[in-house]
């Protein structure tokens, strides 16, 4: 009932911007934080940004004044716009969600997108 699908990844230059989307398609629980996590080559995924259901946002250190979350509720949609992206940007990028409407800094996440590909080179 809870069916999170990623699009918005492609390849771009340093400095270019890109625009994350993840729709959660299930019927249900549309309600949930959602959130960012991005996983490179031989690296653990890490934390990318969240968003809550109030509206209250939260950044890795290594993405505040980059990146911005936001989430659209009628259209059941969150974003990630990525701008001045970096070579250290690029990994897979995976929309996730804990079955909780608030976001904690070690989250349990219930559900995961697939993940999308962003590249960026020099």
């Amino acid at each position: 009932q809870v069916r999170l699908v990623e699009s918005g990844g492609g390849s771009v230059q340093a400095g270019d911007s890109l625009r994350l989307s993840c729709v959660n398609s299930g019927r249900a629980y549309d309600n949930l934080a959602m959130g960012w996590f991005r996983q490179a080559p031989g690296k653990e995924r890490e934390f990318v940004a969240a968003i809550t259901w109030s509206l209250l946002t939260y950044y890795a250190d290594s993405v505040k004044g980059r990146f911005t979350v936001s989430r659209d509720n009628n259209k059941k949609t969150i974003y990630l716009q990525m701008n001045n992206l970096k070579p250290e940007d690029t990994a897979v990028y995976f929309c996730a969600a804990p079955h909780n409407v608030n976001w904690t800094p070690s989250p349990r996440i219930a559900y995961w997108g697939q993940g999308i590909q962003v590249t960026v080179s020099s």
